[in-house]
């Protein structure tokens, strides 16, 4: 367990250097393919959606209740809105983040895979392998293409809720709040349909690890 631990963290201080191959090579030595990589990197980027759902459901609750304000103390309640705003910020960059080491891995892969087919003596499963590619690309081309458009999502709702936070900043007052209910439904859809983009992408990626995993 100790020297797995270690090697991991080496791998890791390797990745951060940009040297991937060598990452994916020594996780191989201790039997952690890049199969298995990809798996947890796409159940890893799942998560982050998952919780990225609840952070900006809970940006929309502060807000809302910021601009439903009445009496009591502003600035606390500004302060609330703003932290939900900060996080919903790290929450997409964790999302952006794990999608790219979904990515990365992926082309490392399906590289490996290809070559090693050109390996494969026999002609009937040459043929057998080159299709089992194939569907597993088009799976996960499927796949990263949904996670991609629900993280399309996400910036224009964080400009949104920055335009608000900052405006509110600046004129925080009862009727700058009254002001503003107008941009607040606009932004309440916008944050509907990026959860309803990111419902989609979690779903891809549950039929997609479900793939994997069977070995189908």
């Amino acid at each position: 367990m100790k020297t797995l631990l270690t090697l991991t963290l080496a791998c890791s201080l390797m990745l951060l250097s940009g040297c991937q191959s060598a990452y994916y090579g020594a996780m191989e030595k201790v039997g952690y393919h890049k199969r298995d990589i990809m798996v947890d990197r796409v159940k890893d980027a799942k998560e982050s959606q998952e919780e990225a759902q609840k952070q900006f459901s809970s940006a929309l609750e502060e807000m809302q209740a910021l601009i439903g304000h009445s009496g009591g103390d502003l600035e606390r309640a500004y302060g609330k809105a703003k932290d939900e705003y900060d996080a919903s910020q790290e929450a997409a960059e964790q999302v952006s983040s794990r999608i790219d080491k979904v990515e990365d891995v992926a082309e490392a892969l399906f590289e490996e895979w290809q070559n090693e087919i050109g390996e494969i003596s026999s002609a009937n499963l040459r043929s057998k392998s080159q299709a089992k590619l194939r569907e597993t690309k088009r799976s996960y081309e499927t796949m990263v293409r949904s996670m991609r458009r629900a993280e399309s999502k996400m910036p224009p709702v964080l400009t949104a809720m920055k335009d608000n936070m900052l405006y509110l900043k600046h004129n925080l007052n009862a009727q700058t709040l009254g002001a503003i209910k107008g941009e607040f439904g606009n932004l309440k859809r916008d944050i509907a349909g990026l959860i309803k983009e990111m419902n989609k992408s979690i779903a891809e990626s549950n039929k997609f690890i479900a793939a994997m995993e069977a070995g189908e």
